[in-house]
């Protein structure tokens, strides 16, 4: 029997149905992996996974990089925030003098002095802003995996998205890597590339 393909995963990223279609159409088994943010490519550049699904920006120098989907990022608040009272959307404008529990991906920065946090894990930074402190952005996947009946999510609407892209290296160009490269585009076995 062959060894599984192993791919690593990025907490939020969804590679069920990829994993599904996968199985069905091939003999090769295929064991999905979690991996942390820190450490998304980590396993791929040690041989410990054959691919990832990471959340950009990571370093990609050799490998290869094919971006999957953007989803939109959100702020998470204390059901008893300002914030609950906004429509589905917010802007950065809307979180000038707010505390962010976490700092933010992209660099961007609120107006207000912000306090240093300890290093906190997203399901971390959810739980202190229900405790109504500041508030946490993230991308919309991982927000609604730690959906709590305390918090409201807003879509920000003038953050660019995160990106979700699936990394292997130069070297592991073969059949069945450029087979779950395919899976994961919507190719079929009558598709060409």
């Amino acid at each position: 029997m062959r060894d599984p393909l192993r791919i690593g995963f990025v907490t939020g990223a969804t590679p069920d149905k990829w994993a599904r279609n996968w199985r069905s159409h091939r003999r090769e088994p295929l064991e999905l992996v979690p991996v942390t943010e820190a450490d998304q490519v980590g396993g791929v550049r040690d041989g410990s996974l054959d691919m990832a699904i990471v959340r950009l920006p990571v370093d990609t120098d050799g490998m290869h990089c094919v971006r999957l989907y953007d989803e939109v990022q959100v702020a998470v608040a204390s059901r008893e925030h300002l914030l609950a009272a906004a429509d589905d959307e917010v802007g950065t404008a809307d979180l000038v003098d707010e505390q962010l529990v976490r700092p933010h991906a992209s660099g961007w920065r609120p107006d207000a002095e912000q306090l240093e946090w300890p290093p906190m894990s997203e399901q971390d930074a959810i739980e202190t802003v229900a405790a109504g402190t500041g508030v946490v952005i993230l991308p919309m996947s991982i927000a609604r995996l730690h959906q709590r009946k305390d918090v409201v999510t807003r879509v920000v609407s003038d953050l660019d998205p995160t990106t979700i892209a699936l990394v292997w290296l130069l070297e592991r160009d073969d059949e069945v890597t450029q087979t779950f490269v395919g899976v994961t585009k919507g190719r079929t076995a009558r598709s060409s590339r």
